[in-house]
């Protein structure tokens, strides 16, 4: 049985729900509603949710990296394991792809198609990043169209399309990145 761990972060964009397993950080995402976001994650991996114990351990040691995230300050994500474990082996490349586009750098959905070997597959590469369970440590914000207009963000779900886009251009802009909208 996996079992998870769950904390709560205050940040810009509201509060940030971190959940781990005894692997890694298995999610990371901005939701209003705590309980919500743990009954998901533990649905999602079938898991059980702690309170100590390796998967608490994991989470408390990722809390100053993602804090930083969170702050605004220059971050390497890769120094936080995350497990992905659940996810189909596409995704798993894409976001691994994905992570190593560091602080204030951007790359083009095409750009991540030809890292994972599938030169083709842009729009595949949207949908995996529309899937990304781990947004913070994955930084698919930093993913934008061929053009260098900001593209897509984060299956708008719970936020709505223009609201998930103001908040890739937030988080793009405290990495010091500008970029236009489609057409400008």
């Amino acid at each position: 049985m996996v079992e998870i761990a769950v904390m709560t972060l205050a940040g810009p964009d509201g509060p940030l729900q971190v959940a781990a397993s005894e692997r890694g950080i298995v999610a990371a995402e901005w939701w209003l509603d705590a309980d919500a976001f743990t009954m998901t994650v533990a649905r999602r991996l079938s898991a059980t949710v702690v309170t100590e114990g390796p998967a608490r351990r994991r989470l408390d040691a990722a809390r100053p990296l993602i804090e930083a995230l969170i702050a605004g300050r220059p971050t390497d994500t890769t120094a936080v394991d995350i497990d992905l474990s659940d996810r189909p082996a596409w995704d798993r490349a894409v976001l691994g792809a994905t992570r190593r586009v560091g602080w204030g750098q951007t790359a083009s959905y095409g750009e991540i198609a030809r890292m994972v070997g599938s030169p083709r597959a842009a729009r595949a590469v949207g949908g995996a990043l529309g899937r990304n369970p781990v947004a913070m440590l994955v930084p698919c914000h930093r993913i934008v169209a061929a053009d260098g207009s900001i593209g897509g963000y984060g299956g708008f779900g719970r936020d709505g399309r223009l609201a998930a886009l103001e908040r890739k251009r937030r988080l793009l802009l405290r990495e010091g990145v500008t970029v236009a909208e489609r057409g400008d």
